[in-house]
């Protein structure tokens, strides 16, 4: 059956939205407003705007700090998954900036880097490239090394084995840290703005939550997941226009 996937997506999340309408009648708390009111305060807040002029904050340090963590993160995986020495020298930085709890450098980058961007686009970049450092590198060094021995035997050079066998190879690992390196990404955007400085949907977040309106302030999680999926959706295309002989499907779909 063709559409069959997309079907079975749509009953997952009718099942997810059904069971929040469900808790949200009950009610399971009274700070846990139904699914329909929570699209209510989410309508409300794009035909008045301010939805978007929260996401013209948020978006300034999660696309940068992505778009740092995603091209030095993949070119360090490529260095340290192709030489043992640096992979020695590196990856024990990365391993422990993943382990490491961000709430308690927080702090830190506020008294080095002050409260406006700069110190937003760190904490993204620390909860993304550690990710996608470690799986990139990962993957380059799980190459069979057979596939790299036969282009060697028909004298490809250090840079076709790096860009035709290394690479392709490897990039359905790459892509997998990319997306998980994302999602941590909006996990940091947003714990910037509720540790730092309250702007954008973290504002809202935390307005909503001073004045006990949860239908907006759940309306601002629901956009912001959503708007996660819809950057994975976008990461997936763009990994199948790329490398269309690794499309298997993903749960973001």
């Amino acid at each position: 059956m063709k559409h069959r996937p997309l079907l079975l997506k749509l009953l997952s999340a009718l099942i997810v939205f059904g069971a929040w309408e469900i808790a949200g009648r009950i009610p399971v708390s009274f700070a846990f407003p139904t699914f329909l009111e929570a699209m209510q305060a989410l309508l409300a807040m794009t035909l008045d705007g301010r939805i978007f002029v929260a996401y013209g904050e948020t978006l300034k340090p999660l696309v940068v700090g992505i778009a740092i963590s995603a091209v030095f993160g993949i070119g360090l995986g490529l260095w340290i998954g192709l030489s043992q020495r640096f992979d020695w020298l590196f990856s024990p930085v990365f391993i422990v900036m993943q382990a490491a709890p961000l709430a308690a450098l927080i702090p830190l980058l506020v008294m080095a880097y002050g409260i406006g961007l700069t110190s937003k686009v760190f904490v993204v970049c620390i909860m993304a490239m550690p990710v996608i450092v470690l799986n990139t590198s990962g993957a380059v060094r799980n190459t069979p090394a057979s596939i790299k021995e036969m282009a060697t035997s028909f004298l490809a050079s250090d840079r076709d084995v790096i860009l035709k066998i290394i690479i392709p190879a490897a990039s359905p690992v790459i892509f997998s840290g990319l997306r998980l390196g994302i999602s941590a990404g909006f996990i940091g955007a947003i714990l910037a703005e509720l540790k730092i400085t309250p702007t954008g949907v973290g504002d809202i977040i935390t307005y909503s939550r001073s004045i006990a309106d949860y239908p907006s302030m759940y309306a601002a999680i629901f956009s912001i997941i959503a708007l996660a999926v819809v950057f994975l959706n976008v990461l997936e295309r763009f990994e199948n226009f790329l490398f269309a002989g690794n499309n298997r499907g993903y749960a973001s779909d």
